[in-house]
C-alpha cells in the first residue's frame, strides 16, 4: 500500500525539477549567445561544408550552400573561432561572446594551399565535404563548363564526366538526349539516368510537343552539374537510380552580396558542312545511261542539289538578363531569358522564354532557412519534317524544284496523266517542308519551397521539408495544305457504308498535361564529436506523383479551296497516373577526419507493381580512408591527397511505361478507333482490345560494387582519381514475345535474365601554370565500360534470343530488325549476315556465310557483331587565362561504337534506278563500290554496313578578352567568339558517326556554329 504523502511529496519534487530546468534554460539562454559569418574564397564566393569550431569545445557548425554558418549555445565571453577546410589555410579568429546576443564575424576569405584540393559537393539530400565523400561521384561547376551556343543543359558537361557518355539525336534546336552512365543497366525499361533540379526529381519522359524535356531549362541558370554514378551515391533515390543521378543546382543570391546585374547577349551562326554522298545530277545522268539505258526517258534536265535546297544557314540570338544580391536579409535571383534559334532545316525553329526566381532568407534568429525557387519556361517549336533529309538525298537531281504551274503548290512532283499526283512515289522534298505547318507551344515550370528547421532545443537536429511541383502543359497541331501531294491520297472516313469528307490535306491537333508533385520530409542531425570527428544522421519520408492527361480530338481532312472539314477519326482520352512512395535514411561517421563510414537504406513502393510485389528494400553501404592523414604519411611531400574508397549498394528501376504503361500488372483493353468498329444488327460498335499484362511483374534490381582511390600530387596541382565498378542487374524488365491468343501484340513485359557491365574509370585535374598572370588548367577522363547479358531466364531449345531495333527504325528494310538480345553479347550488339567478298574486295550481290552449315542461307546464318554503344569514352579540355585573354577547348572521343549505315543500304544499289518505270531514285557514291544491282530484304542485314564509327570531335574552341571596367567603372565586360562542332576525325562514310541508336537513317546534320558573345556584370 502506498503512502499518502510520498505521492505529495513525488508532485512537489516534480515541480522543483520543472523549475530547476526553467530556470536553468532561462539561465543558459541568458549566459550564453550565438556566433555567425559567412567563409568566401578568393572570388568572394561562399565556399559550402567548411568547419567551423569554438576552440576547447564541441560546439561548431559546418558552412552551408552560401558559405554562411550559425552556431549557438556559446557561452559569453572571449572565444576563438577556427575555420578549417581541406586544401585551405586554417583561419583562428578571435570573438566575443555577448550574452543573448548574435555576434557577427566580418567575413573570413580563405587563402588556398592546395589549388582545388576539396571542394563542398551536393550529395542527395544535403550537402559534403568532398574529403568525406565515400561514393563515386563528379561536380562540375560553371567555370569549368562547355562554352558557346548551349541550347539543352546537358551539353555544358558533354565529355567532361568520366563514365558519362552524352549525345544528343542530331542537330535540330532542341533535338533528344541520350545520356547513358556507366553503360545501360536494363533492357527495355528506361536507361535515363534521375535527374534532380534543385531537390526535384523532374520526369524525363518527353512532353508532346517537345523533342527533348530538358531543353525547357535555360542552361543560364545553372550553377554546379553533379553526377552520382555508383549505388552508395545514388542509394538513397532508391528507385530510379539504377542508372545514376544528376543533381542540378541552379545559381542563388547570397546574403551581403552587392546588387549585380548580369547581361548575357550570344548571336549565331550555324552552317552545314557536309552532305549525305550521293550522285550529282551529271553522275547520275551517266550511271542512268550506264546501268538502265531504257530508263533514261525520265531523266530531266536540271542540275538540283536537293540538299542544298533544304538547308540554310542558320541564325540564333540568345538573351538572358539576371539580378542577384540582397535586399536588406533577403537574399535573391532573378532572371530572364529568351532563345530564338533558327535551324539549318529550313523551316525548323525554335523560340524559347524563361523565368526564374530564388529566394533563400534566413529567419528566426538563424534558426530557419528558406529555399524557395521558381522556373518557368515557354517555348514555341515549329519542327521540320525529318523525312525530307531523306528525301532529299534520294530525289532525282535531274528535275527542277518548281513545276511552272500553281498546282501543288507549284513544286514538281510525278504525275499521272490526268494530272492527279502517281501514287507510291517520292515527293517533291521542299513541298514535304513547305507545305506542312507543326507547331507547338509547350509552357513548364519547376519549383518548390524548402524550410529547414533547427530546433533551438537541439540545434543539431535540423527538420527539413521540401514541397515541390514539376508541370508541362503541351499542345500543337499539324497541318498539311490541301495541295500538298504527299497528302492528296489521305482515306476518307466510312460510316455505315457512307462516305463522310473528301480527299487531300490534313489536319491534327494533339494537347498533354502533367503533373508531378513532391512531398518530402526529412530530419538531419549533425554533431561534431571532436574536431576531427563527425557523425550525421538522416531519417526521412518522400512521396512523388505523376499524372498524365491527353484530351480527346478529330483528325480532319481538307477539301476544297472553301474546305469542309470532317473527322476522320478519333483518339481515346487518355489519363495515367503512377506514384512512388519511400522511407529512407542515411548515416555518415567521420573518425579523426581519416575513416569514413556511410551507410543508406530506402525502401521504395511503387504504384506500377502488383501490391504483392510493390516494395523493395534498397540497401547500401561505403567506407573512405583518408590515407594521407595518416602518420606514415602526413608529411609526405610527394602526396596532396590519397583516399581510397570501398562501396556496394542495390538500386531499382520500375520505369516501364514506354513499354506497358502505368498498369502493366493489371487486364486492361484498349478501344479500337473508328475505322475498326463493326455492324450489329445495323448499328456500329467499336470492340476492345486486349492488352498484355504481367500479374507476377516486380522490381529490376542492380547491384553495384564499386572501389575508387583519389590521389593528388605537387601540392595539390595534380589531383585525379580512379574508380573500378562492377554492376549487375537481375530481374530484367523486358518485353518478350509470347505465344498467340494471349492478347493482341503478342508482345509481354516480364522479369527475365540478367546483365552486367564492369568498368574502369579515370579523371584528372591539373593546374598546369598558375602564376600572377598565367593560369593554365586542364581536365581528362577516360572510360571503358564492357556490357553484357547473362541471363535471359529459362527459354524453350528454338530459342534464338529477343529482337529488337535499339529503339530506332530501318528505313526500306519494312520488318528488318539489327540488334537480338542474347546470352553472353552485348545488349547493343547487331545481328546480320556475314558478307561474302568477291577478288576485287568489292561484296557479292546476295552472296553471305552459311554459317551452320546447312546448305541454305536463312535466318539461322545470322551472328552478333559488333555493338552500337562505344567500350571506350575519352574526354580532354583546356582552360587559359593569360592577363586579359582567355582560351578554352574541348575534345571529345568515342572509341570502339559501330554505325549501321542506312544511307548506303537503301541507296547504295541500283535499285533506284531500275526499280521503277515511273520514276528514278538518286543512289549513294557506295553503289558504285558494290556489285549490288537489285535490292533485297537479307542485303539490309548484311555486316557490310555495319561501319566503325569510332570518332573524335572537338565540341567547342572559345577565346575571349576581359576588357575590365566599363561606364566609369560601373560594369565589367567580356567579350568571346566561339566556334562549335569545330571538327571530326573518323573512318565513318556517313554524315555523322554519333548516332545513339545504331541506326543511321534521317539524322539531321549537326551544324558548325559560330558565335559571338558578350557578357556585362553591372
Amino acid at each position: 500500500m502506498k503512502h499518502p504523502y510520498l505521492a505529495k511529496l513525488r508532485f512537489l519534487l516534480l515541480i522543483l525539477l520543472g523549475l530547476t530546468c526553467s530556470l536553468g534554460a532561462a539561465w543558459a539562454q541568458s549566459s550564453t549567445g550565438t556566433v555567425s559569418g559567412r567563409v568566401t574564397d578568393n572570388k568572394n564566393e561562399g565556399i559550402p561544408g567548411v568547419t567551423v569550431l569554438i576552440e576547447g569545445s564541441t560546439l561548431g557548425s559546418s558552412t552551408n550552400v552560401d558559405g554562411t554558418y550559425n552556431i549557438s549555445g556559446v557561452p559569453a565571453g572571449p572565444h576563438t573561432v577556427v575555420i578549417s577546410f581541406v586544401g585551405y589555410t586554417t583561419v583562428r579568429q578571435p570573438v566575443t561572446v555577448v550574452a543573448g546576443r548574435n555576434t557577427a564575424i566580418p567575413a573570413q576569405a580563405l587563402a588556398e594551399n592546395a589549388t582545388a584540393l576539396s571542394e563542398a559537393v551536393v550529395v542527395g539530400y544535403g550537402t559534403q565535404r568532398r574529403q568525406d565523400v565515400t561514393g563515386a561521384l563528379t561536380t562540375v561547376s560553371a567555370k569549368e563548363f562547355v562554352q558557346g551556343q548551349i541550347t539543352n543543359p546537358e551539353q555544358l558537361v558533354q565529355g567532361k564526366v568520366a563514365g558519362v557518355q552524352i549525345s544528343t539525336g542530331g542537330g535540330a534546336p532542341g533535338s533528344a538526349t541520350t545520356i547513358r552512365i556507366r553503360g545501360g543497366s536494363s533492357l527495355n525499361a528506361s536507361n535515363d539516368p534521375l535527374i534532380v533540379i534543385d531537390g526535384v526529381p523532374v520526369d524525363n519522359s518527353n512532353p508532346s510537343g517537345v523533342s527533348n524535356p530538358l531543353s525547357l531549362i535555360n542552361p543560364n541558370d545553372i550553377e554546379t552539374f553533379t553526377v552520382l554514378k555508383d549505388a552508395s551515391a545514388t542509394a538513397i533515390y532508391g528507385s530510379r537510380a539504377s542508372n545514376g543521378v544528376i543533381l542540378i543546382t541552379t545559381k542563388k543570391g547570397l546574403i551581403g552580396e552587392a546588387l549585380t546585374v548580369n547581361v548575357i547577349s550570344n548571336t549565331s551562326l550555324s552552317r552545314r558542312y557536309n552532305a549525305v554522298p550521293v550522285l550529282s545530277a551529271d553522275e547520275f545522268r551517266a550511271t542512268v545511261q550506264a546501268v538502265a539505258p531504257n530508263q533514261a526517258r525520265l531523266l530531266g534536265t536540271a542540275n538540283t542539289n536537293w540538299q542544298n535546297e533544304i538547308f540554310r544557314n542558320a541564325m540564333t540570338y540568345d538573351n538572358n538578363v539576371s539580378v542577384a544580391g540582397a535586399v536588406g536579409k533577403l537574399p535573391f535571383r532573378a532572371s530572364i531569358g529568351n532563345l530564338d534559334q533558327q535551324g539549318i532545316l529550313i523551316t525548323n525553329r525554335l523560340i524559347r522564354n524563361t523565368g526564374s526566381i530564388s529566394l533563400t532568407p534566413v529567419l528566426f534568429d538563424n534558426h530557419l532557412r528558406v529555399n524557395m525557387n521558381v522556373k518557368g519556361t515557354w517555348i514555341d517549336n515549329n519542327f521540320a519534317d525529318n523525312g525530307a533529309i531523306g528525301a532529299a538525298a534520294a530525289f532525282d537531281p535531274t528535275q527542277p524544284t518548281v513545276s511552272g504551274n500553281n498546282n501543288y503548290g507549284g513544286y514538281f512532283e510525278y504525275l499521272q496523266g490526268n494530272g492527279t499526283p502517281q501514287q507510291n512515289v517520292p515527293r517533291n522534298p521542299l513541298a514535304t517542308l513547305n507545305l506542312r505547318r507543326d507547331r507547338s507551344t509547350v509552357k513548364r515550370s519547376i519549383g518548390n519551397i524548402q524550410l529547414d528547421y533547427k530546433l533551438h532545443f537541439l540545434p543539431d537536429l535540423h527538420a527539413n521539408l521540401n514541397l515541390g511541383y514539376d508541370v508541362t502543359r503541351g499542345n500543337g497541331t499539324t497541318f498539311n495544305d490541301v495541295s500538298s501531294a504527299g497528302t492528296y491520297f489521305n482515306t476518307p472516313l466510312f460510316i455505315n457504308s457512307a462516305t463522310v469528307g473528301t480527299q487531300g490535306g490534313s489536319s491534327t491537333r494533339y494537347s498533354q498535361q502533367r503533373d508531378n508533385k513532391l512531398l518530402e520530409f526529412y530530419l538531419n542531425y549533425s554533431k561534431n564529436l571532436s574536431e576531427t570527428s563527425r557523425l550525421e544522421l538522416l531519417a526521412g519520408y518522400s512521396y512523388q506523383d505523376f499524372i498524365r492527361v491527353e484530351p480527346s480530338y478529330a483528325t480532319y481532312l481538307g477539301g476544297s479551296p472553301d474546305t469542309v472539314t470532317f473527322r476522320r477519326a478519333n483518339i481515346n482520352p487518355f489519363r495515367t497516373q503512377y506514384t512512388i512512395l519511400s522511407y529512407y535514411g542515411r548515416a555518415n561517421l567521420t573518425l579523426n577526419n581519416r575513416y569514413v563510414f556511410t551507410g543508406t537504406l530506402r525502401n521504395d513502393a511503387s504504384s506500377r507493381f502488383n501490391p504483392n510485389n510493390r516494395n523493395a528494400l534498397f540497401p547500401a553501404g561505403s567506407f573512405a580512408w583518408r590515407l594521407k592523414d595518416e602518420s606514415f604519411l602526413k608529411n609526405s611531400k610527394a602526396f596532396s591527397e590519397l583516399k581510397l574508397r570501398l562501396g556496394f549498394g542495390i538500386t531499382g528501376q520500375q520505369d516501364v511505361a514506354g513499354a506497358a504503361g502505368d498498369y502493366p500488372y493489371i487486364q486492361r483493353y484498349s478501344l479500337n478507333v473508328l475505322t475498326s468498329q463493326y455492324l450489329f444488327g445495323g448499328v456500329p460498335i467499336q470492340p476492345y482490345s486486349p492488352l498484355g499484362f504481367n500479374s507476377n511483374l516486380k522490381w529490376e534490381q542492380t547491384s553495384t560494387y564499386n572501389a575508387g582511390l583519389d590521389f593528388g600530387f605537387l601540392d595539390g596541382r595534380l589531383n585525379a582519381s580512379v574508380d573500378v565498378y562492377y554492376r549487375k542487374t537481375k530481374d530484367l524488365l523486358a518485353v518478350i514475345p509470347v505465344a498467340g491468343l494471349i492478347n493482341f501484340t503478342n508482345q509481354l513485359v516480364s522479369n527475365v535474365g540478367s546483365l552486367e557491365n564492369r568498368g574502369i574509370e579515370l579523371n584528372m585535374n591539373a593546374v598546369l601554370v598558375k602564376t600572377e598572370g598565367l593560369d593554365w588548367t586542364i581536365n581528362a577522363n577516360a572510360t571503358y565500360n564492357v556490357n553484357k547479358i547473362t541471363s535471359l531466364g529459362p527459354q524453350t531449345a528454338d530459342f534464338t534470343g529477343i529482337r529488337n531495333n535499339n529503339g530506332g527504325t530501318v528505313s526500306g528494310g519494312t520488318g528488318t530488325q539489327l540488334f537480338n538480345y542474347q546470352v553472353g553479347s552485348p545488349s547493343t550488339a547487331y545481328y546480320v549476315f556475314q558478307q561474302v567478298y568477291g577478288t576485287d574486295g568489292k561484296p557479292l550481290n546476295d552472296v553471305y556465310v552459311d554459317r551452320n552449315g546447312d546448305g541454305k542461307i536463312d535466318d539461322n546464318d545470322r551472328y552478333l557483331y559488333k555493338q552500337a554503344a562505344p567500350p571506350v569514352l575519352l574526354g580532354f579540355s583546356s582552360n587559359l587565362n593569360y592577363k586579359h585573354v582567355f582560351a578554352s577547348f574541348a575534345l571529345r572521343s568515342n572509341l570502339g561504337n559501330y554505325v549501321y549505315n542506312n544511307i548506303n543500304s537503301n541507296l547504295g544499289t541500283y535499285n533506284g534506278i531500275n526499280g521503277s518505270t515511273n520514276f528514278l531514285s538518286n543512289v549513294a557514291q557506295d553503289a558504285r563500290n558494290t556489285g549490288f544491282l537489285l535490292n533485297s530484304q537479307n542485303k539490309y542485314a548484311s555486316d557490310y554496313y555495319i561501319q566503325n564509327a569510332s570518332f573524335l570531335r572537338m565540341d567547342n574552341a572559345t577565346i575571349g578578352y576581359n576588357v575590365g571596367k566599363v561606364f566609369n567603372a560601373k560594369g565589367n565586360l567580356r567579350v568571346t567568339a566561339a566556334v562549335q562542332n569545330v571538327f571530326v576525325i573518323t573512318k565513318y562514310t556517313g554524315l555523322d558517326p554519333e548516332i545513339p541508336n545504331g541506326i543511321d537513317n534521317n539524322v539531321y546534320p549537326r551544324p558548325r556554329t559560330y558565335t559571338i558573345g558578350l557578357n556585362l556584370s553591372l
